[in-house]
C-alpha cells in the first residue's frame, strides 16, 4: 500500500511539473511579430532601380535587396497621383472609397477621415512602435496629421516639396504659403533648402530602428524625392551620368541601405518585411527632372501602366524566396490585409478593397486572390479595369506630351488633352507597351471586363457615365472655424 502510494505521488508531482511549464513553453514557441518597413518614393518611374532596367545611374542597394528577395514586375498603385495614392496604401481601399481624390493642397479643408482605419493603427493596436518619416499628404489640419491616425512619431512635410513660395508659378496659378517641416504636430522650421532632407530622413529611420529593437516595429519611410523641386546632398552631387535625377535616386538607394544596415546591425534583419515602392510613375513633363518609365505607356497623372506601374522589391528572409520574380498582379490596397495577417491584427471593421497576397509573395501560389483590379483618377472617374494579362481602358480623357520631350531646367512643358473615345482592350503579356487594341478581336473578354466595371461603378461609381456610388465613405472635414 505504501508503495502504490509512493507511485502515486511520484505521478502527481510529473503531472503538476507539466502543468507549471506548459504555459513557459508555449510563450517560448509563440512566434515574435515581424517588424514591417514601407519605403514609398515620390514620381520614381518604373525604370528608375537597376534591376528594372536604370540606365545611367546604379541602385546597388535595391538591386541586392532583389536578389534577396522578390522583384514584382506587375505591381500598381490605386491612382498615379500623390494624395489618391497614399490614401489607398494605407487603408487598404481604393482611395475613392475613402474620398481622397488627387494631390491635396495646404490648408485643405479635408484629409484622410480619422474614422478610417490605416496600417498603423492596426499594428499599433498589436503593440507595434510606428513612425513616419518623409511626406505624408494626407491633411495637413491637426485631426489629418499621422499621430492622429497610428503613429507615435513624425518627422517630414505635410505635402509635396513644390508646394512652397519657389514654385514656378507661384503669384499666378498658385499662392503657396511657406513649407512647413514638421515634428510631431509641431512645425519646427520652414524649408528653403530641402537638399538635407534625404538624409534627415534616413538618419531619423536608423535611429527609430535602434530605439525600437526590442519591439515588433512599422517604419514607413515615404520619401518625397524624386518629386520635383529635385534635392540632394553634396554626397551624391554629380554622381550620377543622369544628371541630378540620378544622383537624387542614387542618394535614395544609400537611404534604403543604411535602413537594411540597422536592421541587420540590431538582429531585426531576419525577421522584418521590407518593402519598396513608388507613389506613382513620372512627370514626364519636367523632362530630364523626371524619371523613365520605359517601355510602358505614358506617366503620373495617368491611367495606362506608365503612370500606375511602378517598381516593387519585398525582402523577408527566410520567407520570401531569394531571387525570386513575381509577374501575378498586385496592388498596394493589399498591404493592408497581407501585413495585418502577418502581424496577427484585426482587420478594420469597414470594407476595404485589399485582399491578403502573402501566398504569392512566397511561391505558394501564381493565382490573384482578385477577379479584377480597378483604376480610378481624378474625382472618381473609372479608367480602367486591369484582369489577369487583360486591360481594358474605358472612354476617358487623359494628358499626353505625345512624342515630345521636356527640358532640363526644372520647368515643366505643357501636356495635350487626348481621349479613348471607345473601351480600347491590351494584352498586357504580348503588349506592355500598350500600342495594339485588340477588343475587336476578343470581344468576350471585353464584354466580361465591360460587366466588371458595371459592378464597380454600382459599388463606387463613376463621374463620366454619372452613376453614383452606394458604398463611398466621406473624407474627413474641417469647417471654416477650424481652418488655421
Amino acid at each position: 500500500m505504501a508503495l502504490k502510494n509512493t507511485y502515486l505521488f511520484a505521478a502527481g508531482l510529473l503531472l503538476l511539473s507539466a502543468c507549471q511549464t506548459k504555459p513557459q513553453t508555449e510563450e517560448q514557441e509563440t512566434p515574435t511579430k515581424p517588424n514591417i518597413v514601407i519605403i514609398y518614393t515620390d514620381d520614381q518611374g518604373y525604370n528608375d532601380v537597376g534591376v528594372f532596367g536604370a540606365k545611367g545611374f546604379n541602385t546597388p542597394n535595391l538591386d541586392q535587396m532583389a536578389k534577396e528577395g522578390a522583384q514584382l514586375t506587375n505591381f500598381y498603385v490605386a491612382q498615379a497621383v500623390c494624395s489618391a495614392s497614399r490614401a489607398a496604401l494605407l487603408t487598404g481601399c481604393y482611395s475613392n472609397r475613402v474620398s481622397i481624390h488627387n494631390a491635396l493642397g495646404p490648408e485643405s479643408k479635408i484629409g484622410l477621415n480619422p474614422d478610417e482605419t490605416t496600417l498603423a493603427e492596426v499594428l499599433k493596436a498589436e503593440g507595434y512602435a510606428t513612425a513616419i518619416y518623409g511626406k505624408w499628404h494626407l491633411g495637413d489640419e491637426p485631426e489629418f496629421m499621422p499621430t492622429r491616425q497610428g503613429f507615435d512619431e513624425y518627422f517630414g512635410i505635410p505635402y509635396s516639396g513644390d508646394m512652397w513660395p519657389n514654385h514656378p508659378w507661384q503669384g499666378t496659378v498658385f499662392n503657396f504659403p511657406p513649407l512647413p517641416l514638421y515634428e510631431n504636430e509641431t512645425i519646427i522650421d520652414t524649408l528653403e533648402d530641402q537638399s538635407q532632407l534625404t538624409t534627415q530622413l534616413t538618419e531619423h529611420a536608423v535611429d527609430f530602428i535602434k530605439r525600437n529593437k526590442d519591439k515588433p516595429l512599422f517604419l514607413y519611410v515615404p520619401h518625397p524625392q524624386p518629386h520635383v523641386p529635385l534635392f540632394v546632398s553634396d554626397k551624391f552631387k554629380g554622381k550620377s551620368e543622369r544628371g541630378l535625377y540620378g544622383d537624387v535616386i542614387m542618394e535614395i538607394d544609400w537611404s534604403v541601405g543604411q535602413i537594411l544596415a540597422a536592421l541587420k546591425d540590431n538582429g531585426l534583419d531576419d525577421n522584418t518585411l521590407v518593402i519598396f515602392t513608388s507613389d506613382n510613375g513620372p512627370w514626364l513633363s519636367y523632362g530630364g527632372h523626371a524619371g523613365s518609365a520605359y517601355p510602358l505607356r505614358e506617366g503620373k497623372g495617368t491611367s495606362w501602366e506608365g503612370g500606375i506601374r511602378e517598381p516593387a522589391i519585398m525582402r523577408f528572409p527566410g520567407k520570401i524566396p531569394a531571387g525570386s520574380v513575381i509577374n501575378t498582379p498586385m496592388m498596394t490596397i493589399d498591404m493592408l490585409p497581407t501585413i495585418a495577417k502577418l502581424a496577427g491584427g484585426k482587420m478594420p471593421e469597414k470594407k476595404i478593397d485589399g485582399k491578403d497576397v502573402w501566398p504569392i509573395l512566397t511561391g505558394q501560389t501564381k493565382e490573384s486572390p482578385h477577379e479584377a483590379y480597378f483604376i480610378y483618377y481624378r474625382v472618381n472617374e473609372l479608367q480602367a479595369v486591369r484582369s489577369g494579362k487583360w486591360k481594358l481602358y474605358l472612354p476617358h480623357t487623359y494628358r499626353t506630351l505625345n512624342g515630345r520631350t521636356g527640358t532640363n531646367d526644372g520647368l515643366p512643358i505643357d501636356y495635350e488633352q487626348t481621349e479613348v473615345t471607345q473601351p480600347e482592350l491590351y494584352d498586357l503579356d504580348a503588349d506592355v507597351e500598350e500600342t495594339t487594341d485588340v477588343a475587336a478581336a476578343n470581344p468576350e473578354v471585353a464584354n466580361r471586363m465591360l460587366k466588371l466595371a458595371d459592378g464597380m461603378r454600382a459599388k463606387l461609381g463613376d463621374s463620366i457615365t454619372g452613376v453614383e456610388g452606394t458604398e463611398n465613405r466621406e473624407p474627413g472635414r474641417v469647417s471654416s472655424e477650424d481652418q488655421k
